[in-house]
């Protein structure tokens, strides 16, 4: 089993820990036992992808703080390898697509918006769905992935660790403030800039079209969720109604990583040496030393969070999640009836590999005409 609580519903069942993640015209679902996959075609079909995986949770990969930097990799990992393969059934429509018809489809993801496939991993993903990865055999063509990977993540780290440093610094230069890197003041100017620059950023690639939909299914993703916790049917009926705003979900994890590195580096920035080397070598010395301590406040923020989705998500101490829903209002949008049926179908695969207690020994992949053809085999959660 993970390692992730049963989650108890509303009628005092406690159903196994579910996590998802949205997809390029799908949605991804994991359980204890189970990762499923399922994107719905032009044609209307939905494909089905299930992966053997391996288990992460023994020794000191379970310890606390450890669990949370393994649980990381590996979301970024799995959601990545979804996202490529709801990537690939898209360029497969686009083949056989009239070029002469506008549809959300009519063209493929830009290079802009495949370099964001590790980072909207992050902000779709539920970063404690830590348990499980995908084993050896799952992972192919890692080089040309792992290049992409690699790409994405000097972008986010240019983008959220060295601009709201140079912001700072240059703010200070431009007003004459005379800021020290040490000093608290150049911390929350950094921290005005790190947050403004993730916001703005999320507003941007919202307004790209594969994102704005991929959005949509995280919406989805979310109320298919809470229907299942909720003890309901997964039906479309009962799914609609349900808030696209859930406490365990990536962004949540983004803003708090961006909160609590705020109060990390503001008591690190004292401890920096005095060199006497001038403003721009301390700069660059401070941000070679916040590096290291990139993962650790990862670490922190993975267990902070699991606190909070567990303790918080109830009376007074809801106004602590209130932080992660409001940019989750970016993030998740609302979907139409369609892509619910996707994040249902992928809910109802993983329920069933659940019950049986076993994911499909190897990867493989099921093709369905419709939802309801699906659903006839599938299990309801009860």
């Amino acid at each position: 089993m993970s390692n992730q609580p049963a989650v108890v519903g509303p009628d005092g069942v406690a159903r196994p820990y579910i996590g998802g993640q949205a997809l390029i015209e799908g949605v991804m679902m994991r359980s204890p036992h189970c990762f499923s996959a399922v994107v719905r075609r032009k044609s209307g079909a939905l494909v089905v992808r299930e992966m053997p995986m391996a288990d992460l949770r023994r020794g000191k990969l379970a310890w606390p703080l450890v669990r949370g930097i393994a649980a990381l990799v590996e979301a970024l990992k799995l959601g990545s390898m979804a996202l490529r393969f709801s990537a690939q059934q898209f360029e497969l429509d686009l083949e056989d697509e009239d070029p002469q018809k506008s549809s959300p489809r009519s063209k493929p993801p830009s290079m802009l918006a495949l370099l964001q496939l590790p980072i909207i991993a992050l902000l779709t993903n539920s970063p404690d769905d830590f348990g499980k990865g995908p084993t050896p055999e799952a992972s192919e063509g890692e080089g040309k992935k792992s290049l992409l990977g690699a790409l994405s993540a000097v972008i986010a780290i240019g983008m959220f660790v060295a601009l709201p440093q140079a912001f700072a610094a240059g703010a200070s230069s431009v007003f004459g403030l005379g800021l020290d890197v040490r000093d608290v003041g150049f911390q929350l100017l950094t921290a005005a800039a790190k947050l403004t620059i993730l916001i703005g950023y999320m507003l941007l690639i919202r307004r790209i079209p594969e994102i704005y939909r991929v959005f949509q299914y995280h919406g989805a993703e979310h109320k298919s969720i809470y229907t299942y916790e909720s003890g309901q049917a997964l039906t479309v009926e009962n799914a609609r109604p349900k808030t696209t705003l859930h406490p365990r979900c990536g962004t949540t994890f983004i803003v708090m990583v961006a909160l609590v590195s705020i109060l990390v580096f503001s008591a690190l920035g004292p401890l920096l040496p005095q060199l006497g080397l001038g403003k721009l070598a301390d700069n660059l010395l401070f941000f070679a030393f916040k590096l290291p301590f990139l993962p650790f406040i990862a670490a922190i923020t993975f267990e902070l969070q699991r606190v909070l989705a567990k303790y918080c998500t109830k009376g007074p101490g809801q106004v602590l999640l209130w932080p992660g829903f409001l940019v989750q209002k970016i993030t998740t949008i609302e979907p139409d009836d369609q892509q619910l049926e996707v994040a249902l179908s992928a809910l109802l695969v993983t329920l069933e590999r659940e019950q049986q207690g076993a994911a499909p020994e190897t990867a493989s992949e099921r093709t369905f005409d419709d939802f309801s053809t699906l659903t006839r085999g599938a299990v309801q959660a009860a």
